[in-house]
């Protein structure tokens, strides 16, 4: 009878999903909200409202997850765990690292009692509260070694002729204190064109020895010195890649430069004297780029005299990547690739407003970039086989 009662629900299920617009998207939907409550039930050691010894811990309501598919486009409503969470089969195993350090920061922040409204708000979307630190301790323990792996994995089988260098800033709690903490990321392009992240670290201030540091770090791990850096004008950066990369050329980000430039250009005609500036780094070669660099100084001299030196003062070091002609000059000649990682990592880190410490913020950011790094290993190349490897050749 139970067998028959259970064949009668289901056929019951099926002619409800076929009355759906999309009636395999339907039954899809309907067997990943089975399979959530059934990891749940296991993971607590007790169904839904089932009062027994063995239960581990309790549910603390739903909250909404898109999950895209071949089928389509469902909302699923995910079942929350007060403590440990829970993530859903369906996420993928880089997801679920980088979800579980979003977790984490926010266990790190309720156990040493800084939470703020905003991390409180993520909790409860999470469904996390009330967890120990030996709970929190033993949850960090496998995903810090996945980052500390990430992080200092050798660099020596590999060779990355491009480096690109940028810093990104988010609020960390240190010794009771709010600071803005910088990490350091720097992204690089092998021999077979394809980007990767080979460095994620923290700074307590941008100076020329943070990071001399950072690089020679690198260069313990086997990193060979490359042909072209790719960054904006810090003195303190500059500085370093100067020291630790004898030989290397240093691309000064155009777009930064331009940036510089127009800081002393009157509001109203910034937008006009920008058109003229990007015809510089429009034209085909460095000699005629230069040509109409010198142009634009003679001709705005008096007007603009502080703009004008600003662009002398910066014009050879935002011209290196003409001596790379074979390379795709819209890539190596401003740090915009670079950028729009970093510009994507603060949108996923906002969440969070403060966090509640150094290892928090380091582990998350890291989790992040590992799965850009890992998107990027089997995207098409970047930068062709072919120019990066006439690249190698030079002053070979």
């Amino acid at each position: 009878m139970a067998h028959k009662k259970n064949n009668t629900n289901l056929t019951e299920l099926l002619l409800q999903c076929v009355t759906q617009p999309d009636p395999m998207l339907s039954m899809l939907e309907w067997l990943c909200t089975q399979l959530m409550e059934a990891e749940v039930d296991q993971q607590l050691g007790a169904e839904k409202s089932q009062r027994t010894d063995g239960r581990s811990g309790y549910r603390s309501g739903y909250r909404p997850r898109r999950l895209d598919t071949r089928l389509g486009t469902m909302y699923l409503m995910v079942p929350k765990v007060r403590q440990g969470g829970y993530i859903p089969f369906f996420v993928t195993e880089r997801k679920q690292r980088s979800e579980a350090a979003l977790i984490q920061v926010v266990q790190e922040a309720f156990v040493q009692g800084v939470s703020t409204r905003k991390m409180e708000k993520l909790a409860q979307s999470l469904g996390i509260e009330n967890l120990s630190s030996s709970q929190v301790s033993e949850m960090t323990k496998g995903l810090n070694e996945q980052v500390n792996e990430f992080r200092n994995r050798t660099l020596s089988n590999t060779v990355y002729p491009i480096l690109w260098v940028d810093a990104l800033y988010e609020k960390v709690r240190v010794d009771g204190r709010i600071v803005s903490m910088a990490v350091l990321i720097v992204c690089g392009v092998d021999e077979n064109g394809h980007r990767d992240i080979i460095a994620v670290e923290t700074m307590a201030e941008e100076s020329s020895d943070s990071y001399g540091l950072l690089f020679q770090h690198l260069k313990d791990r086997g990193l060979v010195t490359p042909k072209l850096i790719i960054s904006d004008a810090h003195s303190g950066l500059v500085s370093a890649i100067r020291a630790s990369f004898p030989g290397a050329s240093w691309q000064r980000c155009k777009v930064h430069f331009m940036r510089n430039i127009l800081a002393y250009v009157p509001q109203k005609e910034k937008k006009s004297f920008a058109c003229v500036l990007k015809e510089i780094w429009l034209a085909p070669t460095a000699e005629l780029a230069r040509m109409r660099a010198y142009d634009v100084m003679d001709t705005y001299a008096k007007r603009f005299p502080k703009t004008v030196q600003c662009l002398e003062n910066g014009l050879e070091d935002s011209l290196i990547f003409y001596a790379f002609p074979k390379l795709d000059a819209r890539k190596i000649s401003f740090s915009n690739m670079i950028e729009r990682l970093n510009r994507e990592i603060r949108r996923r880190t906002s969440v969070v407003g403060i966090f509640p410490n150094e290892a928090s913020y380091v582990r998350l950011v890291t989790t992040y970039l590992m799965e850009y790094a890992e998107d990027w290993s089997v995207s098409r190349a970047y930068l062709s086989q072919k120019s990066i490897q006439a690249t190698l050749l030079i002053a070979a």
